[in-house]
């Protein structure tokens, strides 16, 4: 009777086992190159296969190879060719971690076999590239996404909400400056992309491209597309950086309205900082907290609190699993079009650097 009553109540389980649906398996990425050296920030998150399952790592420098190794990579998920990764393993997308002028290559490889991808900011090293990339992503349903740092920060959304919300009028100007000390060159992992970062073609800039697509992408992003763009350039270390600059300064200018920027390698210490000024207040964001400043004489500075992003939206690797698992394209700060805008105005500084003049945007 009990053995009988045990029999039964586990093929009740089993049946209701059975009939529950599967948890569905965790996207699977794969990384071609490791020339630029934020993927050493990201590839243990792959490597840990709690977001996504990393089935591939393409490069063919042996000292990049190495440093992967160390990092958790296992012998048999690398590659030397990245276009034979791709049809053995067959990811969901990958993560491109190479030269700017290489990002429209690494699309027309992906497309045709319908692999989503991620690069680093920014989308291309010229608005040409960028635009061919969008149409080859638009044709073959692909999603590529650019990946910037301040894309993950809640304090970005918050300071934008308030902007928004009318608590400080209507926006009319943006300051910001974002930069370091400049890019460091020793070791493996920093002295390859030393070499193509330091690099006109490669990287489309200097400290122009590196940070001034950080400032572009706030400007689109609060105020839409400018009017105008005016910009002018330092070789404040030529020693160090001969081929490019190592400041730039950015004015773009709107109907009602403009953005300062300053993206530059020679600061004292990291700032990605914005101003945002309104009629009857200012806000200020920095090192991930936000200020609120109302205009009158001894008006105070109010901390505003931060909300926490949701999981799927709190990283870059989350948010593309979720973007490939719900079927719905990257939007807002790394999307495809706002981040072919960033390019545009990045050739436009370099238009206005030989000319001397601010250059009207189409």
């Amino acid at each position: 009777m009990i053995l009988g009553r045990t029999f039964s109540l586990m093929k009740n389980f089993l049946i209701v086992l059975l009939a529950l649906p599967l948890a569905a398996a965790p996207p699977k990425i794969a990384v071609i190159g490791l020339l630029h050296s934020h993927v050493w920030s990201q590839l243990p998150n792959m490597v840990k296969g709690e977001v996504v399952t990393l089935v591939g790592v393409a490069e063919e420098h042996p000292e990049l190879v190495a440093e992967a190794k160390k990092a958790g990579v296992a012998d048999g998920l690398i590659f030397a060719d990245y276009n034979k990764m791709l049809d053995e393993v067959k990811p969901d997308f990958v993560w491109a971690f190479v030269e700017n002028n290489r990002h429209l290559e690494i699309v027309k490889a992906c497309a045709g076999r319908k692999i989503s991808v991620i690069f680093e900011k920014p989308l291309a090293s010229t608005a040409k590239d960028a635009a061919a990339i969008r149409e080859i992503a638009k044709k073959s349903g692909i999603y590529v996404m650019t990946n910037y740092q301040m894309a993950w920060w809640a304090s970005n959304y918050t300071a934008r909400n308030l902007a928004d919300s009318g608590a400080l009028g209507k926006v009319y100007r943006l300051r910001g400056v974002v930069g370091h000390g400049g890019p460091g060159s020793e070791g493996a992992r920093n002295s390859f992309f030393f070499a193509w970062l330091t690099d006109p073609v490669k990287n489309g800039a200097g400290a122009l491209m590196d940070f001034g697509c950080y400032n572009a992408l706030w400007s689109l992003w609060y105020m839409g597309k400018p009017q105008t763009v005016y910009a002018r350039v330092d070789h404040i270390q030529p020693e160090r950086f001969p081929k490019v600059e190592d400041n730039a300064t950015l004015v773009l200018g709107y109907k009602d309205g403009d953005g300062i920027f300053e993206g530059s390698w020679d600061l004292p210490r990291s700032f990605q900082d914005l101003e945002v000024f309104g009629r009857s207040g200012s806000l200020t964001m920095v090192n991930n907290k936000v200020e609120v400043h109302k205009s009158g004489r001894g008006a105070t500075n109010e901390a505003v609190k931060i909300d926490p992003l949701p999981k799927e939206r709190a990283s870059p690797l989350a948010y593309m699993a979720n973007a490939v698992e719900k079927h719905q394209a990257p939007e807002g700060l790394v999307g495809l079009d706002i981040n072919v805008q960033v390019v545009e105005i990045i050739d436009a500084a370099k238009e206005s650097i030989k000319s001397g003049k601010a250059v009207t945007l189409k």
